[in-house]
């Protein structure tokens, strides 16, 4: 369990990775993104995730800069996440679209490499230039976003490197448990997307009720509940306030009825697509 903002936990291939981290999808690129990745870095925050898609990359990359800058830390101090998009899916396109998000991010390298959707019929091959990636030393990880149990079944049939984490849909509303169970079994690191289902869980009147037993808020109930759930949690923010709050998650514990409960608001319920019904 993790004890402080940057524990780590140590991926199948031997990375260390932080549990908590920011993510930026909807940050809109220049100063807003610069401003929540630095603030971030500020803070404490080691981990950073970004996507191609979300057209924010040469703005984290200036946060990230100025936030070691501020913090007197190096590039090996930071995890930098980046995703190839559904267009990109293919050996060649991949590749490219690998070298683009370095360029833009104006990185030597990344921390970890995802494929973004389980586009059907081009995430094998988009694999493969993940694995070439990897091999020669240019990324340290590599790992797949929105895959569910049919999708990793297929990929590891064809993979030689087994992907390090699998980033989803991941709230109360959205457990996955079957999911949770088979990437547990074989040492896929669950990663969570969305933790605060947007913030529509903000007003449940049961996470309200924990929250203010343990005198803390509902967003850092729903965090905690990651990470006592052993799931890495990338929650969005572009207030520094909202940074720090985020974070402050080291100083409690849930017990095992907070636990049950928050289980027990289960719904199957998406925010966003469902991999298998998403016109791609």
């Amino acid at each position: 369990m993790a004890k402080n903002l940057q524990d780590t936990v140590t991926l199948n291939n031997g990375i260390k990775m932080p549990w908590f981290g920011l993510g930026v999808f909807k940050v809109e690129e220049g100063s807003e993104v610069i401003h929540s990745v630095r603030t971030a870095i500020k803070n404490g925050y080691r981990l950073i995730d970004t996507a191609a898609v979300y057209q924010n990359e040469e703005g984290v990359g200036k946060g990230i800069r100025e936030g070691m800058k501020e913090a007197g830390i190096s590039r090996e101090d930071l995890f930098i996440t980046s995703k190839v998009w559904n267009s990109d899916l293919g050996y060649e396109s991949t590749l490219a679209a690998y070298e683009t998000s370095l360029k833009k991010l104006d990185l030597d390298y990344l921390d970890l490499y995802l494929i973004h959707w389980p586009v059907k019929g081009k995430y094998k091959e988009a694999w493969k230039a993940l694995e070439a990636i990897y091999k020669e030393g240019r990324v340290k990880a590599i790992g797949v976003s929105n895959f569910q149990v049919h999708h990793l079944e297929d990929l590891l049939k064809a993979a030689d490197v087994k992907p390090v984490i699998n980033q989803v849909e991941y709230h109360p509303r959205l457990t996955q448990k079957e999911l949770q169970q088979y990437c547990r079994e074989h040492d896929i690191q669950l990663e969570a997307w969305s933790p605060l289902m947007q913030g529509q869980l903000l007003d449940n009147p049961e996470l309200q009720g924990i929250a203010t037993r343990h005198g803390k808020s509902v967003a850092q109930i729903i965090l905690r509940w990651d990470l006592h759930n052993g799931v890495i949690t990338i929650p969005k923010s572009i207030k520094e306030n909202r940074i720090i709050e985020n974070s402050s998650i080291f100083d409690f514990e849930l017990s095992s009825d907070d636990m049950e409960k928050i289980d027990g608001l289960n719904k199957n319920e998406r925010v966003g697509p469902d991999p298998d019904n998403f016109d791609f």
